[in-house]
């Protein structure tokens, strides 16, 4: 059975423990302490040392200030781009359903990092290697829940079997719509370019606003799209070709 999150934005805080504690246990590096303007996001994107970020988004509408915060992660896509890209088999699928860099035969590609439709992948700079959430792999095998959802003092980071996962969100939805939050919805669940994800999330305004693509597809699908519209073009060009050949016959 597949494990993963789910992530309420509507209870992040914005304390940014989850930040912390990924990369107090995965021993990740720093991210050079610099400001970057962006609020209070420290962090910026997600990373080869970066495996949980925490945006921050300042929403404006006429005189009305809001905050939209979410703790943003891998989503172990069920369809996973970077897995099928990569020629050397070093990203594989878990027996928990996570997608999984193994660092031992990563070569520094970089066709993962370009392929990822969520920009989630990366490479460290001082080993060329490719970087990303693991979730918990270890933690997992030793029954131990992801660190980030340890920290979580809210409880909007939850870890477990994604079907009961899918479950709590149905409900923490309707729960919303029942007292009022009518733009809430899940992102994420059902989503054909991928197959759906394992981490998905709740939010309350659209995917671009927390810098999520809209409607992100893997390459496989993508490709299966191309060449149906390249053999239909083709199909077209070959049907007025016989229709010219044909009509100049007659003539």
């Amino acid at each position: 059975m597949a494990t993963g999150f789910f992530t309420d934005t509507t209870v992040c805080i914005g304390c940014k423990a989850c930040e912390v504690a990924c990369k107090e246990w995965n021993q990740l590096p720093d991210d050079g302490f610099v400001f970057s303007g962006m609020s209070y996001d420290n962090t910026v994107m997600l990373g080869a040392s970066t495996w949980r970020h925490v945006a921050f988004v300042e929403r404006r509408r006429n005189d009305d200030f809001s905050w939209l915060m979410m703790s943003d992660v891998c989503k172990h896509c069920r369809s996973a781009a970077c897995l099928e890209v990569c020629p050397t088999g070093a990203i594989v699928r878990t027996e928990f359903g996570s997608v999984y860099v193994q660092p031992d035969i990563c070569n520094g590609c970089g066709y993962c990092v370009v392929a990822c439709p969520f920009g989630v992948i990366d490479r460290r700079e001082d080993d060329g290697r490719a970087w990303k959430c693991t979730l918990c792999y270890d933690r997992q095998r030793g029954g131990l829940e992801p660190a980030c959802a340890k920290a979580c003092p809210t409880d909007s980071i939850r870890f477990g079997e994604v079907d009961e996962l899918r479950r709590l969100a149905e409900a923490r939805v309707s729960t919303l719509h029942g007292e009022g939050v009518s733009d809430a919805y899940l992102y994420g669940v059902d989503q054909p370019g991928t197959d759906g994800l394992n981490a998905f999330f709740l939010l309350v305004d659209e995917p671009e606003v927390y810098n999520l693509p809209p409607d992100p597809s893997t390459p496989t699908k993508v490709a299966a799209s191309s060449w149906s519209h390249v053999l239909a073009a083709g199909a077209a060009l070959l049907g007025a070709t016989v229709v010219a050949v044909v009509g100049g016959r007659q003539r």
